[in-house]
């Protein structure tokens, strides 16, 4: 008889799951205080570093106040309280480029700990039965609230052996077909398709190009706009090109309120349009690629709020989020009947977009 462990890893080795979201430092971001692979990770965005600083004063004040044994307690109420006022103000007002910085953040929680804290008995599978297992996509079988599904996602490293053997969340053709696998399994199974969206985009080398990327991914849109059993969608970081879309096409997509989805990087945009990359926080402007402008476009069903710092600053808030609001929908599509289902799953993709009919 086979261990439960031996079991829980279908096609390769069991390996190691403790995953946070990480990708090298970029503009914005403060290097980490320690190295090594249980840093704890401090990162700063520019725009917190003004009321980083405060916070920093305030516990030293609290320190003092404590090893003095002097009374500061309503002081330190006072300058809680504007500091709380001052960053509601703050991220309320937050711009494209800042969200994007907040959607890049190292550490945000990556699929694998959504995975392992929304969903149970989580059973991972390999191999796209061509060429080999792209460990870029991740996917397998799992419960959610006791509900058999199938759950597909991005996954990007812890650090940097950890992302590059992640290839930094960016997929292989290799990827889209082990999707394209799993969800017409979910399909034979009667199993409901969970997907979690955080990448930068597919793989754009020379080798990906020859295994046929543009193909896989086109095949798994078909796949997807076509599969008789409930489909949701969530973007939990970046949601990038045709690398995100591939596993967009669903009944709802939803976004964490600080996550983004475009058609290409402000990056990508601005070296191609301005042929300037310094433009980039002007072209995330342009892109609309917030939650709240994809909302309003109805690209997209619903914006999960998250804390106000960041899905990072408090993850198990998160995850009782996002399960609440995944339960919802889940709920709502799993009474619909399926034609009728695939119906407005179609209708959902011909209505999106805005455009005005000219005369000639």
């Amino acid at each position: 008889m086979k261990t439960e462990a031996e079991i829980r890893s279908v096609a390769e080795p069991s390996e190691d799951r403790s995953y946070v979201n990480y990708r090298p430092p970029t503009s914005g971001l403060q290097l980490p205080l320690q190295v090594g692979r249980t840093m704890s990770y401090k990162y700063s965005l520019e725009f917190e570093k003004d009321y980083k600083e405060l916070e920093r004063k305030l516990n030293e004040l609290k320190e003092i106040a404590l090893n003095k044994k002097i009374d500061f307690s309503q002081e330190i109420a006072t300058l809680e309280t504007k500091l709380e006022n001052y960053k509601e103000e703050k991220y309320s007002t937050l711009s494209a480029w800042q969200k994007v910085l907040i959607a890049r953040h190292p550490e945000r929680p990556a699929t694998m700990d959504y995975i392992e804290a929304i969903f149970d008995d989580f059973i991972e599978l390999h191999g796209d039965r061509c060429y080999r297992d792209d460990p870029a996509i991740v996917g397998g079988i799992a419960r959610f609230n006791g509900v058999p599904v199938t759950v597909i996602g991005h996954q990007k490293g812890r650090d940097t052996n950890q992302n590059l053997k992640r290839n930094f969340g960016m997929p292989h053709p290799e990827g889209y077909r082990k999707a394209c696998r799993l969800v017409k399994q979910a399909e034979k199974f009667k199993r409901p398709v969970i997907c979690l969206i955080d990448t930068q985009g597919a793989y754009p080398g020379v080798e990906a190009e020859k295994r046929g990327q543009g193909w896989a991914i086109a095949q798994t849109l078909m796949q997807m706009s076509l599969l008789k059993t409930p489909i949701i969608s969530l973007v939990t970081g970046e949601g990038g090109s045709g690398g995100a879309l591939a596993l967009g096409v669903a009944d709802r997509v939803l976004m964490l309120s600080y996550a983004i989805y475009s058609v290409i990087s402000p990056e990508g945009c601005a070296s191609i349009l301005c042929k300037d990359v310094s433009k980039s926080h002007e072209m995330a402007d342009y892109l609309k690629l917030t939650a709240e402008d994809l909302h309003e476009m109805g690209v997209i069903d619903e914006i999960i709020s998250e804390p106000l710092e960041g899905a990072h600053t408090d993850p198990d808030k998160t995850y009782k989020i996002v399960r609440e609001k995944l339960q919802v929908h889940f709920d709502a599509l799993q009474s619909s009947n399926i034609d009728e289902l695939l119906e407005k799953r179609y209708r959902r993709l011909r209505n999106m977009g805005v455009f005005e009919e000219v005369g000639v």
